[in-house]
């Protein structure tokens, strides 16, 4: 099919979001679900702007370095998601393979030419920009799926071989991934593909003997690397060794007791001051618990916690309209949104060992924040094809 790109597309956008709510042409998109991502993004930008002054000066003699990159990130973002909503969901059902390929072909590549940083081989530099191809494995891998599971759907359900196949898939990419390395991102892709799995009706033997593996798989990978049972057993006593492989815990921990109730107030945090690494990135929400306490931390759960809920719920009025391949994929989006939110949260609070994933619209950089503004933008692309769709059946029905 032949894909168009409208170049009005942000005016079409900023053009819908003036218009009153009552109106015919707004109710066919949904405006919570957009302004969800936006109060996100805004939010996220102001923690990285606090966040980020220290370590921009120490490491740029500018306080503001980081910011503003974080800023065209932002827009980069909100200009990816006005594309995307104008892309019919047919042409990702056509090219979801295409994808996939490229994606592993990225995954290979970051391994023979990437950047190597804190040990970690995930990136590869275009100029200025670093893309990071693990990020966009995930929906690469979760359109795939989609489009696997309305194409098998029966044979998911009546036989081992069926079951096994988007597996074989998800294995090789985490080969690919754990190469890098980066478990947390295997870790997500894997929980958010049992979710699809599940909703697509396999059965409840296969799940628990997944699960099973899963985890023994997940045990040997932190047992045979030093460094992720270093990470383990910091976890779980990180004031053992406060001033060293417990010494990101421990920081991040007295950032969330120092913020208490309402916390220390904007641009008020002392653990930013090169106290506490990846102070922007992966532990950007110890320092918004610092400086805005625990009201902020509830403020930002439950914004994510709606965000996930709304995309589950997009997916369930998919299926229950006919709509599998939309339905799936909504649903593996909210799945990764909630799973990868509760990781960075938790790795950052101490409930979970740190994984070095971001929060969802929050943290800096520019590929994770590229990659969600893609899959929000596809949320919106299928509420509104499902909108359209049921408005015009309770037009031929008043006729």
């Amino acid at each position: 099919m032949k894909l168009r790109l409208w170049p009005t597309a942000l005016q079409r956008s900023l053009l819908w979001l003036r218009t009153p709510v009552g109106s015919e042409s707004s109710r066919l998109y949904d405006r919570s679900l957009l302004l969800l991502a936006i109060a996100l993004l805004c939010l996220g930008l102001v923690m990285v702007a606090s966040a980020s002054i220290a370590e921009s000066m120490a490491s740029h003699h500018s306080p503001f370095i980081f910011v503003r990159r974080h800023a065209v990130y932002v827009v980069i973002c909100l200009l990816a998601m006005a594309i995307t909503v104008q892309v019919p969901v047919e042409f990702w059902k056509q090219h979801n393979a295409k994808f996939l390929l490229a994606t592993m072909l990225g995954l290979v590549l970051v391994l023979v030419v990437g950047r190597n940083v804190n040990g970690s081989s995930r990136w590869i530099g275009i100029g200025p920009l670093n893309i990071q191809p693990a990020e966009f494995a995930k929906l690469a891998l979760f359109a795939y799926l989609a489009g696997y599971l309305v194409r098998r759907h029966q044979e998911i359900r009546d036989s081992l071989k069926g079951f096994l196949k988007p597996l074989a898939v998800l294995c090789v990419m985490a080969l690919l991934i754990l190469a890098q390395p980066d478990l947390g991102t295997v870790v997500v892709m894997f929980v958010a593909t049992i979710g699809m799995l599940f909703i697509a009706g396999a059965k409840l033997i296969q799940f628990f003997g997944l699960i099973i593996s899963g985890s023994v798989a997940v045990v040997i990978l932190i047992v045979t690397e030093p460094y992720r049972m270093e990470r383990v057993t910091s976890f779980l006593n990180p004031w053992q060794d406060p001033f060293g492989s417990g010494y990101q815990l421990t920081q991040s921990l007295m950032a969330f007791g120092r913020g208490q109730w309402f916390g220390e107030g904007l641009g008020n945090s002392v653990l930013k001051l090169e106290y506490l690494p990846e102070a922007h990135t992966d532990f950007v929400m110890a320092i918004l618990a610092e400086e805005l306490g625990f009201v902020g931390v509830c403020v930002v759960l439950v914004l994510l916690s709606w965000l996930s809920y709304k995309a589950v719920a997009i997916g369930r009025r998919a299926l229950q309209s006919e709509r599998p391949f939309e339905g799936y994929l909504a649903c593996g989006i909210g799945f990764w949104i909630a799973f990868q939110s509760a990781v960075n949260i938790g790795a950052a609070s101490g409930m979970m060992p740190t994984k070095g994933l971001t929060l969802p619209l929050v943290s800096y950089g520019g590929s994770s924040l590229l990659v969600m503004a893609i899959a929000i933008g596809l949320l919106l692309r299928i509420d509104f094809e499902w909108r359209q769709d049921d408005q015009q059946a309770h037009r031929r029905e008043g006729e």
